[in-house]
């Protein structure tokens, strides 16, 4: 059999496992559209979509190497995996995105942040501070940059510990139940690199689920602002904005999609700023390692460049961004429970719709057919919102404040406990239960937070079913 004919086959076959899927899918409810996987347990999120070629399956399992397996520190034999550090949080994807779901914060002083990070910038005082902040995004911390690094390799002085306290308090609902809610306190400690500057601004952030990107990647920015009301002009107490950040590639101010502020506006470059910031690794996007001017041992230190190929290689890029943009969306469980359905109905009548907006479409696209004129259901709105005092971090980004997070899609909720053994929801990990999480929302989610707390047990223990049915 020659190469061309077994091709053909290949294509064939892979053709007629997509219609036999989308059959298969008929009766279940399609969260992510067509690329809906059944797969249920800890590999719930490491699936391809459901409706990828056979033969796209091979790149994606290429990136899904580049992102799983750890990388070496330089020089090394294995070229296409060294340059680590010097200055790191992890060695590898996968140690944040746990079986490519969220990570979570250290729960005691022995634990280790492995799969959380802490954002530094400095206030912007000045206009000329504030300008560069609003095109090119926060100001790096003079001694320690934009990305606190605890790890380092051998020769190199990490930059120091990073620790996390947790307080309780306890909430009482109306009619008489009580709901223990935690909250961290983040404290850098073993500084390396001298005292931090008196106007620096942190900010905890747990690594994210993977699933579903490519699809939110390719919503239509029109459709996107169609949402937006930063004046509110429809008086219901819910102004979300847009972020417009910079976009490295095309050197212009575009659409922020990603991160827990939206402050990313491609999948590429989300993942070439984390191998960049999280493992110390070089690409033609961010072709510098992060070592600030006083980390001498940093400067150094050897690296992975070869000649014009930094150490993240093209080729490699493209990988793991194919990979991140076609991991699959499992489906929704439950979905005819008679708990769930009224869940969904409290769902949207409290409010919570209001920014989890429940469905999205993709446009034509040639050249991403799995991803191409799907119907799906993120439950975001990719927005920013004024989440209330108890939830800032009081730093800006680009055009979010520091009361202002994106919406985070719920999708794969219920499945959080099978795929990271913990829930770890909300920016800093802090909300154990989706429970948890509602009662922490403030700012624009007060009114809807207030409806859900007079419900009665019963109703909320629906909505929350709903929502854990995702």
């Amino acid at each position: 059999m020659n190469f061309n004919h077994l091709t053909k086959r290949l294509v064939g076959l892979s053709m007629a496992v997509a219609v036999y899927s989308a059959t298969a899918f008929a009766q279940l409810p399609l969260t992510g559209g067509q690329t809906t996987t059944q797969k249920t347990g800890s590999a719930a999120f490491s699936q391809p979509a459901a409706n990828l070629p056979l033969l796209d399956q091979v790149d994606f399992s290429v990136g899904n190497s580049f992102f799983r397996n750890p990388w070496v520190i330089a020089p090394s034999s294995t070229i296409a995996r060294d340059g680590l550090g010097p200055l790191f949080n992890t060695n590898g994807c996968q140690n944040c995105h746990i079986r490519d779901g969220r990570g979570h914060a250290p729960m005691n002083k022995d634990d280790t942040a492995t799969s959380m990070l802490v954002r530094l910038s400095l206030a912007a005082l000045t206009a000329e501070d504030k300008r560069q902040q609003l095109k090119k995004g926060p100001i790096a911390e003079p001694r320690y940059g934009h990305q606190f690094q605890d790890g380092a390799v051998p020769g190199v002085a990490p930059e120091g510990r990073i620790e996390m306290a947790w307080t309780t308090e306890s909430f009482r609902y109306p009619d008489g139940e009580k709901v223990t809610l935690r909250s961290s306190q983040l404290s850098l400690a073993n500084l390396n690199y001298g005292e931090l500057s008196e106007r620096v601004q942190t900010s905890i952030r747990i690594a994210p689920q993977m699933i579903g990107l490519g699809l939110l990647e390719q919503v239509s920015e029109q459709s996107i602002l169609a949402n937006a009301d930063p004046d509110d002009v429809d008086n219901d107490g819910i102004s979300g904005r847009a972020n417009f950040v910079w976009n490295v590639r095309q050197q212009q101010t575009q659409l922020g999609r990603f991160g827990w502020k939206a402050g990313m506006p491609t999948l590429e470059q989300q993942n070439a700023a984390a191998f960049n910031g999280d493992l110390g690794i070089t690409s033609e996007m961010f072709p510098k390692d992060h070592c600030t001017e006083i980390q001498r041992q940093c400067l150094s230190a050897p690296n992975g460049d070869s000649g014009a190929e930094k150490e993240l290689q093209k080729d490699i890029l493209t990988a793991v961004t194919f990979y991140t943009r076609h991991l699959a969306v499992p489906m929704q469980r439950n979905h005819d429970n008679k708990e769930v359905t009224q869940g969904e109905v409290l769902f949207k009548s409290t409010g919570c719709a209001a920014c989890h907006t429940p469905t999205m479409k993709t446009p034509y696209l040639a050249d991403l057919p799995a991803l191409s004129e799907q119907t799906f259901h993120p439950f975001t709105d990719l927005l920013l919102h004024d989440m209330g005092p108890k939830l800032a971090d009081h730093r800006e980004e680009f055009l979010a404040s520091g009361l202002e997070w994106r919406t985070p899609p719920l999708w794969g909720t219920g499945y959080a406990l099978e795929v990271n053994e913990q829930v770890a929801l909300l920016h800093d990990g802090r909300a154990q239960s989706v429970e948890e999480a509602i009662l922490w929302h403030g700012g624009e989610a007060e009114q809807s937070r207030q409806r859900f707390i007079h419900l009665t047990k019963q109703k909320r223990d629906a909505l929350i079913a709903f929502v854990n049915s995702l």
